[in-house]
């Protein structure tokens, strides 16, 4: 795919360290035992080489360099809608959570195309130039054409405007949905034959490198737009796309890859057809089936596993409520610094902070410290944590928006065009419930991406962190469904209203508190799934590459 010239076919197996007290005590069927991690032995440092970690860092820097990209464009979304577009606030939010939704739901596709086709290198670089067309069309939806830009005679309409920025909403989910479902596992590819503590380590920087995408975004990128301009702050993750690109193809002949296997989804189907509902075996070949064992079982295994995805559904509905309900609650709150106001978006960055700073702990101490006592918790019951975090966050916001409501004392605060009375308490009062999302993240969305990749065969691990990465978008999804079914309940006009488009005068508290209520319940049926699941045997695993 990446280096076609020379292909040649790698295995290795990763041994099971006899040592090692995880693993101990696995079943004579063959699963791993369901107090494991579920990804092999983790006894032994891996051996970076000074070429393996160029080709790693490209990897990382390309996914750090296109996270900028996104939160710059997701940012200010909300403040851009109502303050150039003149959309209302509830129907910014929605726009945002229709937007985020759609962009975890093409990753299912861009798995699909990727390992049944084109390969992950050839669909991230794709995607990558679509992604570029959508940041070209935003900036343009944001220029004064009449005053700034192109002269005293040019001038489009609110209308046109809309239709550039939705436009480049579409173009912009496409190019990073289809990315996002590669760019993972193209990464872990790299150090697969390193064993499974150099992918453990992998996804940890990975996810590392995001933040750090996101800090720069919600700190500097967002501060241009709202106080220079949107027309300037688009302009930048369009650079910074370009920069991901540029990165990304410069080691192209250097990287490892799996070889394109035809249509894994076809084949799945296919599998599930053969059954006639009478059990897997009679799809198997030794059964007179047409497919393989190797097909029968990858499809048994992603099965297996969709229990927990969908479980996770709601946390990220939760999630969603930073760029959405969290960002309304702080407009209205004071957001002056010293002679300035600070961006609102800036709240973002005590959710990344948070994930920098616990991610090399929890590698570097937590982890191999519950290893060595025979305590180390598997993936599900690090998921299982996060959302008592995110439940957490939401009965703190809950909480914090009956105290801004009480006080509402600053009249006509100015924000990019828009003025808002809001709350004499600081802006940073939110900083609690964005760092217990932060920490969510550290448990459940990392220990959810190995689980993904881990649990899957390797001919359908893109497919498998397609769907992984679509809980979240049907996580967007849910959250919306949740607030027109809270707006058809409660009503859209204040007092009664728990969601109306000025929460001054609603009752949003109501609706944290039910985000955070149903936070739980989700968690008690995942702790009963988590419990019941038993892992898929990654000791001793064949990895077949092309290099």
């Amino acid at each position: 795919m990446d280096n076609t010239s020379d292909k040649r076919r790698m295995s290795s197996t990763v041994q099971n360290n006899a040592t090692e007290p995880l693993l101990s005590g696995t079943e004579d069927n063959g699963e791993a035992n369901p107090n494991s991690t579920g990804y092999g032995s983790f006894g032994q440092r891996p051996y970076f080489t000074r070429n393996k970690l160029f080709i790693v860092g490209c990897i990382l820097m390309t996914e750090l360099c296109e996270r900028l990209t996104y939160f710059s464009v997701t940012a200010n979304l909300i403040l851009f809608c109502t303050s150039t577009l003149d959309i209302s606030s509830t129907g910014a939010a929605r726009i945002s959570l229709i937007f985020s939704g759609s962009v975890f739901i093409v990753p299912i596709f861009g798995g699909y195309v990727a390992d049944a086709f084109v390969g992950k290198f050839n669909i991230i670089l794709g995607c990558g130039l679509i992604y570029v067309i959508g940041l070209v069309l935003l900036p343009a939806s944001a220029v004064d054409y009449k005053n700034n830009w192109f002269g005293l005679h040019n001038k489009i309409s609110t209308e046109t405007r809309r239709g550039l920025f939705l436009s480049s909403l579409v173009l912009i989910a496409i190019g990073t949905g289809g990315i996002k479902s590669n760019v993972g596992p193209f990464g872990a590819q790299q150090v697969e034959n390193l064993g499974p503590k150099a992918v453990q380590s992998f996804f940890n920087w990975f996810y590392w490198f995001i933040n750090v995408g996101a800090i720069i975004a919600y700190s500097g990128v967002a501060a241009v737009q709202q106080d220079v301009g949107f027309d300037v702050g688009f302009l930048i993750p369009l650079l910074s796309m370009i920069i991901a690109l540029v990165i990304f193809v410069l080691n192209k002949s250097k990287y490892i890859s799996s070889p394109v296997k035809g249509s894994v989804l076809k084949d799945t189907i296919g599998v599930c057809c053969a059954t006639r509902c009478k059990g897997f075996d009679h799809a198997r070949e030794d059964d007179g089936g047409p497919y393989s064992n190797e097909m029968v079982n990858g499809v048994i295994a992603v099965l297996r596993i969709l229990p927990v995805f969908l479980l996770i559904i709601v946390y990220w509905a939760i999630y969603s409520q930073m760029g959405t309900t969290f960002f309304l609650q702080g407009e209205r709150m004071d957001l002056k610094v010293g002679s300035g106001n600070v961006p609102v978006a800036v709240l973002n960055i005590f959710d990344t902070i948070i994930i920098i700073v616990l991610i090399p702990i929890m590698e570097s101490l937590v982890y191999p410290f519950l290893t060595r006592i025979n305590r180390s918790p598997s993936h599900l019951q690090r998921m299982g944590i996060g959302m008592i975090f995110a439940a957490m966050a939401m009965f703190v916001a809950g909480i914090l928006e009956i105290y801004r409501k009480k006080d509402i004392s600053i009249i006509g605060q100015k924000l990019a065009g828009n003025t808002f009375n809001a709350s004499s308490i600081s802006v940073f009062a939110q900083v609690p419930q964005f760092t217990l999302i932060g920490a969510s993240e550290v448990f459940t969305s990392i220990s959810g991406l190995e689980f993904a990749y881990s649990q899957a065969p390797v001919f359908m691990q893109g497919v498998c962190m397609g769907l992984f990465l679509a809980t979240s978008g049907i996580g967007g999804y849910v959250a919306e469904l949740i607030l027109v079914i809270v707006d058809a309940v409660t009503g859209s006009k204040p007092p009664d209203s728990w969601f109306p488009d000025e929460i001054n005068d609603g009752k949003t508290e109501y609706l944290f508190f039910l985000l955070g209520i149903l936070m739980l319940i989700n968690f008690v049926i995942f702790a009963i799934v988590a419990y019941f699941y038993k892992y898929r045997n990654r000791d001793n695993y064949e990895i077949s590459v092309t290099a």
